[in-house]
């Protein structure tokens, strides 16, 4: 097991690689920067000191140089200027032009908090989800069923922005209240406290709801659709057969077996969920990295957009890794016939 974590991460690493080759190319590919914009709209302003200043951070960050050695420099595999290596490797995140602050001090607490959002629609997302499966899944074409899939189809049509237009609009009007943000007005740009805390739990039920609906819909279909192929096969008649109680009978096997493909997707469900929730993070002012990755991309903000794009590379290939983890814990059929044993 050990051999094969070892190769797993050689292979993240270089995963990652030329995930960042690829994601800085994608950024260059339009022509010009912010930098290179900024210079040309100071100089018809006739501002020279500005232009002086912006030059400056031109070389400093070596965007006067070839494509290949400004990515090596933000990888931090080329020397800087001073002959230091100072890239992503060596924890600088880079500088955002757009801002005029590190790209560290931008992103802030929004990488964080989207952790914090997303992780609470994956736990929301099972939660609801699993019971309802198996409940549907048991009790075929009963009334429950028809409900359960009703509510389904009307999850999965709903987008999740419109939803979230929809509860701030009746929650002012018939409460009087603002469900927008992840925390009370009051405390923004303080430090954490409990009071802060405790401000962001409350905050935290409506995004989880709204982005979480329609993953939820979509997991009950296919858990349900899973359970069902499952209950069908003859080790499952067998085991009933045989006098195993009905519940040992369904979680045993057949509920584990079922689980595979949700526990395989874990890898694209954090950063689905992240770029899926851009349009509600701007609905509902939430301060996660959504927002800030497309103004990133509109303003040509370079190494923001770069590191953003990188986190979110990041949080895909070790979703990948815990996924590879938890199906060879899952299904000794895995277990068996791989390579880590």
């Amino acid at each position: 097991m050990i051999r094969y974590l070892a190769r797993r991460l050689l292979t993240m690493a270089a995963t990652l690689l030329v995930i960042s080759a690829l994601v800085f190319v994608i950024i260059k590919l339009p022509p010009g920067d912010f930098l290179t914009n900024q210079i040309a709209e100071l100089r018809s302003q006739g501002e020279a000191a500005s232009v002086a200043k912006a030059q400056f951070l031109m070389q400093q960050y070596g965007l006067d140089r070839p494509v290949w050695e400004q990515y090596l420099r933000w990888i931090g595999l080329w020397p800087n200027p001073e002959g230091a290596f100072n890239g992503l490797i060596q924890g600088n995140w880079g500088w955002s032009f757009e801002y005029d602050r590190p790209v560290r001090e931008v992103v802030g607490d929004a990488l964080w908090l989207t952790l914090v959002v997303n992780l609470a629609v994956v736990v929301f997302v099972h939660l609801v989800s699993i019971p309802i499966a198996i409940y549907s899944a048991t009790r075929q074409y009963s009334l429950g069923d028809y409900a359960a899939t009703f509510i389904g189809y009307i999850g999965l049509a709903t987008p999740s922005f419109l939803l979230a237009l929809v509860m701030l609009f009746y929650a002012n009007r018939w409460f009087g209240v603002s469900i927008g943000g992840l925390y009370d007005s009051a405390y923004a740009g303080q430090p954490w406290t409990w009071d802060k805390l405790r401000s962001l739990m409350a905050h935290l039920v409506v995004p989880t709801l709204v982005i979480g609906l329609g993953g939820t819909a979509a997991m009950i279909r296919r858990m349900r659709a899973n359970l069902l192929d499952e209950l069908a096969k003859q080790y499952v008649v067998t085991a009933r057969a045989k006098g195993l109680p009905p519940t040992r009978a369904l979680l045993k096997y057949p509920f584990r077996m079922s689980l595979n493909p949700f526990i395989a997707d874990i890898g694209n469900l954090l950063p689905h969920l992240i770029s899926g929730s851009v349009l509600v993070s701007l609905v509902l002012s939430l301060p996660t990295v959504g927002p800030i990755l497309l103004a990133a991309l509109k303003s040509q903000d370079q190494f923001l957009a770069g590191f953003i794009l990188m986190f979110v590379a990041m949080l895909t290939v070790v979703g990948m890794l815990v996924s590879d983890l938890l199906l060879a814990w899952l299904d000794p059929r895995i277990r068996l016939g791989g390579d880590g044993r």
